[in-house]
């Protein structure tokens, strides 16, 4: 990671997301990526990722799909040709959202089971509190290995703001940085959206990014409920 300011050191390892942004790992999600890097010598065939919104879980699951050559299938558009056409290793995005056809997933579980393939599935909820009606797919789903993310720790919010900002050309302050993971929503994604908002209002007032600038933004997108 490149651009980030010399007065805060971050400890936190990182890998390139094969083409896409650097994945950062800390403690909340180190099991999961634990899961990338021993794929293909996965223990058992098919993996569930769960994760709250905005922990990484889909960044993570497109690490994997570009690691893995995956086919990607969103749960609730799953239908039985999707079984015809799967040949190699398998993503399926929010199971939470809903599951389409529900033989079908189960016919792909089945599926790479039986031809040694792999299978990542991911959700907001452990497969025990999905709504799922078919007896044999609800066994089989409960039955899977299961790996969570956590809502990102504080030392992972500012390694993505520096990151997020660094992205920007701007090198900000670590007493700010930390400043901004205190009081702002605990995601990936309001850590983007609070840098591109900041980086907007510096540009437009042609202010530096300083503590009182922050906490401006921060106090407007809490005043317009996010």
């Amino acid at each position: 990671m490149t651009g980030v300011p010399d007065q805060l050191t971050l400890d936190l390892p990182h890998r390139p997301a094969l083409g896409a942004e650097d994945f950062l790992i800390s403690g909340s999600n180190q099991a999961a990526a634990d899961i990338v890097d021993r794929w293909p010598d996965w223990p058992h065939r098919s993996v569930v990722v769960v994760a709250p919104p905005g922990a990484g879980k889909t960044h993570l699951a497109n690490v994997w799909r570009l690691k893995s050559g995956a086919a990607a299938f969103a749960a609730g558009a799953l239908s039985e040709p999707d079984v015809a056409r799967a040949t190699g290793a398998l993503l399926i995005e929010d199971l939470h959202a809903g599951i389409g056809d529900q033989r079908a997933l189960f016919h792909l579980l089945n599926l790479v089971r039986e031809h040694k393939l792999s299978m990542l599935l991911t959700s907001r909820l452990a497969p025990g509190d999905l709504d799922v009606a078919l007896p044999d797919l609800r066994s089989r789903l409960r039955a899977l290995p299961l790996v969570t993310i956590s809502p990102p720790d504080a030392a992972l919010l500012k390694a993505v703001l520096v990151k997020q900002f660094a992205d920007r050309q701007l090198n900000v302050e670590p007493h700010v940085i930390n400043y901004i993971a205190l009081h702002m929503e605990q995601s990936m994604e309001a850590a983007a959206a609070i840098v591109a908002d900041i980086d907007k209002q510096a540009l437009a007032a042609h202010r530096k990014v300083t503590r009182a600038l922050a906490g401006e933004v921060l106090g407007r997108q809490e005043e317009g409920g996010g």
